[in-house]
């Protein structure tokens, strides 16, 4: 496998999903020619949404933070997914030259095999076992160095899957990829025996051990990957609608919100005062959108 190429794992040591992106980052731009990194690693409650999703469109960002869950944008496409202790996160890194996407899955598939479970890889980029998904793959290159990244499924709590990856009750109308939602499977209801340290440690075999890079050669990175700018700036274009009452009048607000700032704003109430309509678009025109809720209007 691999055409006789060294094969190293890394296992991170931390569940933080702003360092271990970074530190896939790193690994993919350092990763030398003839040789195939396999990355493991695990993130606290995290949803995870593709380079060019829109955060808003893709979960309830309120009810993931009453939740304490995490969000983090990744450097691939695809679609959003939600991260916890039962899931485990798999990255191969190589050069171009290296990259096998069909001897990668197999290294998937025949760890599964080692728990008698049959799995096969579909062609969304899937793998899939007794015909539902327990695994999303995405794709990103850095110059000629390629990274392959996906999840296993193993003992993730399903429905707080469902709970976060949902959206907000306001009218939205997004540009950029949606999720296409695909009928899930957790390893452990096909093996009850199965655990994320024992599927890593069959994922391991035949790869020479190498420790985490330090973080303070990609701690930047890790700081740009929390960052509002990244998280929230980076949403396609989209246009938001909001309603809401006072005790006078009932107002509705169609939001047109670029780089997370609200670009154009128009308003419409039943008011009796003539000026609130306008004295609204003038107050949001221009702000944060997080910002508008918490306007005095």
């Amino acid at each position: 496998m691999y055409n006789g190429n060294m094969k190293f794992i890394i296992r991170s040591n931390t569940t933080d999903p702003y360092v271990n992106l970074a530190a896939e980052e790193y690994l993919t731009k350092n990763v030398r020619r003839g040789e195939t990194i396999l990355f493991l690693w695990q993130n606290t409650d995290t949803v995870v949404i593709g380079k060019n999703q829109n955060s808003r469109a893709e979960c309830d960002l309120e009810r993931m933070k009453e939740g304490g869950v995490l969000l983090s944008r990744r450097l691939s496409g695809g679609g959003a997914v939600f991260h916890d202790a039962g899931n485990l996160c798999f990255s191969f890194i190589s050069h171009e030259d290296d990259h096998d996407v069909p001897a990668q899955l197999a290294v998937i598939s025949e760890a599964c095999a080692e728990f008698g479970i049959d799995a096969e890889p579909t062609g969304r980029n899937d793998i899939e076992a007794d015909g539902r998904k327990f695994s999303g793959n995405a794709f990103y290159s850095i110059g000629k160095n390629k990274c392959h990244h996906g999840t296993v499924l193993i003992a993730s709590d399903t429905d707080r899957l469902s709970n976060y990856l949902t959206v907000s009750n306001t009218k939205l109308e997004a540009k950029g990829i949606k999720s296409v939602r695909s009928r899930v499977v957790n390893l452990r209801e096909l093996n009850t025996n199965i655990t994320p340290a024992l599927f890593a440690d069959a994922l391991a075999r035949g790869f020479s051990s190498r420790p985490m890079p330090e973080e303070s050669l990609y701690r930047d990175r890790a700081e740009f990957f929390a960052s509002r700018e990244w998280l929230f700036d980076y949403d396609p274009e989209f246009t938001d609608e909001i309603k809401y009452r006072t005790d006078e009048a009932e107002f509705t607000l169609k939001l047109k919100v670029k780089n997370g700032i609200v670009a154009d704003c128009r308003a419409y109430t039943d008011s009796l005062d003539p000026t609130a309509a306008e004295r609204i678009r003038a107050e949001i025109t221009g702000k944060r959108l997080e910002e508008v809720n918490r306007i005095s209007l």
